[in-house]
């Protein structure tokens, strides 16, 4: 499926399952799995570019620089994490801009106060509805294809209670956006409410945190429930961290990698995965 594609697909009643990405090779790994879509997210650039938590410290630059990089290397549609647009009405507007000449699939913004945060931790604030449907519509109106979606999150649940939250999706579902995104439901009970309101006339997302407050579901659970997208945005960060723990430790102990050679690539293998054959000779045609 081509960025421009992402639209249609959406049209159907299957959910995508679009996994967390962080990079070039983080993603080519993921395509090469055959998911439809991958997500960027604010958390996961922080976590692997800065070592540091999603508390609102990576930049407008950081994202764009890593979303063109991913969006050079693969062909599969990117959803990114624009958190708050980084600012007020203009500064979305120079962000849904640059992202979606990076080659951004769908654009999502969020309603969160600054300093934001990962949706799962406590101490969210959010801004008022009417500046936030200043920036969805300022998000629509920079956007040069239609193809380029807008994904509209509220974080309000957890600030403002369920009703509020709800409240705020219909807002923002009347400014026109492609798809909404309710933060961190708490129970299956408040997922169904949330489809049963919403997903008749508009994709819902669906967002997987493990250890985070919405109960983990597989994709299939959640399309029947009513979700188009269901996405592990951090589930890569945490698997990666966790090989790197034991690979490190391994090396450390035994001052060789040969113990923890069957739970690694080799040179070749690497280099089959990231293509090195096809890149040395298409280097040949020029020589």
């Amino acid at each position: 499926m081509t960025p421009s594609s992402l639209k249609e697909r959406l049209h159907e009643p299957r959910a995508i399952l679009a996994p967390g990405v962080y990079d070039a090779l983080s993603a080519l790994v993921a395509e090469q799995a055959r998911f439809e879509a991958l997500y960027l997210s604010g958390a996961s650039i922080a976590y692997t570019r800065l070592g540091r938590s999603d508390v609102g410290l990576t930049t407008y630059t950081e994202v764009e620089d890593t979303l063109a990089r991913i969006t050079e290397r693969v062909r599969t549609p990117v959803i990114v994490d624009a958190d708050t647009g980084f600012g007020n009405a203009l500064n979305t507007q120079r962000t849904v801009r640059g992202f979606e000449r990076a080659g951004a699939a769908m654009i999502q913004i969020e309603d969160q106060g600054f300093p934001k945060r990962c949706g799962h931790l406590d101490g969210k604030t959010v801004v008022p509805v009417g500046e936030m449907c200043g920036k969805l519509k300022a998000a629509l109106d920079a956007r040069r294809s239609a193809h380029t979606l807008i994904l509209a999150r509220t974080d309000a649940l957890a600030v403002e209670g369920i009703d509020a939250a709800f409240d705020r999706a219909e807002a923002y579902l009347e400014c026109g956006v492609d798809a909404l995104f309710i933060e961190a439901l708490r129970t299956p009970e408040q997922m169904d409410a949330a489809c049963q309101r919403f997903a008749h006339r508009i994709p819902l997302l669906a967002n997987m945190v493990e250890g985070g407050k919405t109960p983990i579901q597989s994709a299939q659970e959640l399309q029947q429930r009513g979700f188009r997208i269901v996405i592990f945005p951090g589930g890569t960060a945490r698997a990666v961290a966790h090989t790197l723990q034991g690979y490190y430790a391994s090396l450390h102990t035994h001052q060789t990698t040969a113990p923890f050679k069957d739970r690694m690539m080799d040179f070749d293998g690497l280099n089959a995965l990231i293509g090195t054959p096809e890149l040395m000779a298409q280097g040949r045609q020029y020589e």
